[in-house]
């Protein structure tokens, strides 16, 4: 960097260096900012995963938009803006996403440890086939939520507010509600 010393540079000062090319100040930018944009994808609790391609997207997306950069000085207020906002599209991709029906089944399905004999489906059949259609009986939301909480071994009560885009604290109320209703279904 010819001009521009990267430790006290501006914001403005690197990303103009950077749009021209310059490695060394795209260095001191993503050195400088990829904290923020670590604390933005902590705040909206995703997985490694997701957290990599957002902080590659906010990346991307500075590229893309290097020259229309309006106010260069608040860089660290775009790329908050830009790393929050591929947080919210990567969620609202996954609300879409959310297994129920037979895909939900296959996934539980999978999670069930294998039956060790005859003589144990035999003995199980009967209970297993009544809360399963107690089980089918119930909405949506809560039949999929214990059909997650049944598989073994069970999925943590993070996974399952991963998977159903559920709050974690509102996973054990609506379980006891849940088991009440089948509780009083099986009764009969």
């Amino acid at each position: 960097m010819a001009n521009v010393i990267v430790d006290d540079s501006s914001p403005g000062e690197l990303l103009g260096a950077a749009s021209r090319g310059d490695q060394e100040a795209w260095q001191a930018l993503v050195e400088r900012y990829s904290g923020t944009i670590a604390s933005v994808t902590r705040a909206h609790r995703l997985d490694a995963a997701d957290a990599g391609d957002v902080h590659q997207s906010t990346w991307l997306r500075l590229f893309e938009h290097r020259h229309r950069i309006r106010q260069p000085d608040r860089l660290g207020a775009w790329l908050t803006t830009t790393a929050r906002n591929e947080c919210l599209r990567i969620h609202r991709h996954a609300r879409r996403l959310i297994p129920s029906g037979d895909g939900l089944d296959s996934m539980a399905q999978s999670r069930q440890p294998a039956i060790s004999s005859i003589e144990d489906d035999v003995i199980g059949a009967e209970t297993n086939a009544a809360v399963l259609e107690a089980v089918a009986s119930l909405p949506v939301n809560q039949r999929s939520l214990i059909q997650l909480l049944m598989t073994d071994p069970a999925p943590s009560y993070e996974e399952v507010s991963s998977i159903l885009h559920m709050p974690v604290g509102s996973i054990g109320p609506t379980r006891g509600r849940c088991l009440a209703k089948l509780r009083t279904r099986l009764a009969v």
